[in-house]
């Protein structure tokens, strides 16, 4: 029988006297009363060490901007693409509409939401799958393959096309308001299978429903051009013109990366699911009869090697990170030991990488872009990020990583599958292990 033992005043006072009565944490407790604990805490030793020169480095365009919003993934991949692009086009920063992807995307997952509380109509409303499904209906976030399911289905389109509106930097009101739709539309889709309808009642009411979740996203976003006539000046004002092209057509010409061939490699540091194994994660998708998520389980020295050999082949690479760790977001920069917390309260902070992500510390938060890599002797130790926050931190909006930080806190990139070799290779066409819908590898895409 587990015990359970008061916080009593006589202990409270004896950390009390003992916090009181040491010299160093009364210090630090005048310094963080008065200044961040970032501030205090930021190791300068390491923020002078950490010099942003690479010996690769592809970028000399400007970075994008999400702001409000948790599309880092779309952002990204979206990001990839026009480094192809904008040599194509000879336009340095040209951007594709991120506005249009999200559009797409959260249509699809509104249907494949209510197609989802349909299949699982015989489990409780409050048991952990609906109760999951219901609380994380239509985030902000995802993963490669549901970017690229979204792409292939519906193209892709110039910036201009389908600008930023207020609500695809800001999404959280129409956020809102598609997930009270939406559960309103999971209870009638329960009641009336509870009640015994027909599937052709169902598929009208699911249909009644992606109609209102339509109106909403049109209304905040704008309505998504079905074709467009493409013409534009080059960087040296020279007119060219491609005619009339649907979305899907401008993504078959000017995308360049080999998306059909990319696999995504994941450092999942827990050791029921080993290294060269394929992992999915249930219910983690968003275009329904799209790519499944999907991912090979890969040591952390094969991730790095493979980024690094895009990089020097001209190619930058996407990756997903638990961002917000020892991160120093004004310079632009991490380090696996950025910060002295340890030294500032008196403690030691000893999870490893594998027992951050068991206990709930760690996991996929953002996504961004690899554009450089600094090499001695070919071993990286340091890397440069495109970010999607805009130009006002780091480098313009590109930031620099340290190697440790990549080791303890990237958890996936995507790369060119026919680079892969052995178990690896052989990880693409093998049965995958399925993880729970909540498992932290699915975390990224939560999202806003």
């Amino acid at each position: 029988m587990t015990v359970y033992i008061p916080l009593s005043k006589a202990r409270i006072a004896v950390f009390r006297n003992e916090f009181i009565n040491d010299p160093e944490r009364v210090r630090m407790q005048n310094a963080v009363t008065r200044v961040g604990i970032d501030d205090v805490a930021l190791r300068h030793d390491r923020v002078v060490s950490l010099d942003t020169t690479m010996s690769v480095r592809l970028d000399d365009w400007e970075v994008t901007n999400q702001r409000k919003s948790g599309r880092c993934w779309l952002f990204a991949s979206l990001n990839l693409f026009r480094y192809g692009a904008a040599k194509k086009l000879k336009v340095k920063n040209f951007e594709f509409s991120q506005n249009h992807a999200m559009y797409w995307d959260k249509l699809e997952r509104a249907n494949l939401f209510l197609n989802d509380i349909i299949a699982t109509a015989d489990q409780p409303v409050d048991g952990r799958l609906v109760s999951f499904l219901l609380e994380t209906l239509l985030g902000d976030g995802g993963q490669w393959n549901m970017a690229m399911s979204v792409y292939k289905k519906h193209g892709v389109v110039p910036k201009q096309l389908m600008p930023e509106t207020q609500s695809s930097g800001n999404t959280a009101r129409m956020n809102q308001s598609l997930r009270a739709i939406l559960r309103q539309g999971a209870k009638e889709l329960r009641d009336l299978i509870g009640a015994g309808a027909t599937p052709g009642e169902l598929e009208n009411k699911r249909d009644a429903y992606i109609v209102a979740a339509h109106s909403i996203l049109t209304t905040h976003l704008g309505t998504p051009p079905a074709e467009f006539d493409w013409q534009w000046r080059d960087d040296s004002g020279r007119l060219h013109r491609d005619g009339v092209l649907t979305p899907q057509e401008f993504f078959s010409r000017y995308v360049t990366v080999p998306v059909d061939e990319f696999v995504c490699l994941v450092d999942d540091p827990r050791p029921e699911h080993p290294k060269g194994a394929a992992l999915t994660v249930d219910y983690l998708g968003n275009v329904v009869g799209g790519d499944p998520v999907r991912y090979i389980n890969a040591p952390i020295s094969e991730m790095k090697r493979l980024a690094i050999e895009a990089l020097i082949a001209g190619e930058p690479v996407w990756f997903g990170c638990d961002v917000g760790k020892m991160m120093a977001r004004k310079e632009g920069l991490w380090s696996a030991d950025l910060y002295d917390l340890g030294g500032v309260y008196g403690t030691e902070f000893t999870l490893d990488k594998e027992n951050r992500v068991r206990y709930g510390e760690s996991l996929m938060t953002h996504a961004m872009l690899f554009t450089g890599v600094d090499l001695v002797d070919g071993i990286p130790r340091r890397w440069r990020v495109e970010n999607s926050w805009g130009d006002e931190n780091g480098d313009k909006g590109f930031y620099t990583m340290d190697d440790s930080w990549f080791n303890e806190y990237v958890f996936e990139v995507a790369v060119d599958g026919r680079n892969l070799t052995g178990e690896l290779s052989a990880a693409i066409t093998a049965d995958p292990l399925h993880l729970p819908p909540w498992d932290p590898m699915g975390a990224l895409a939560a999202g806003a």
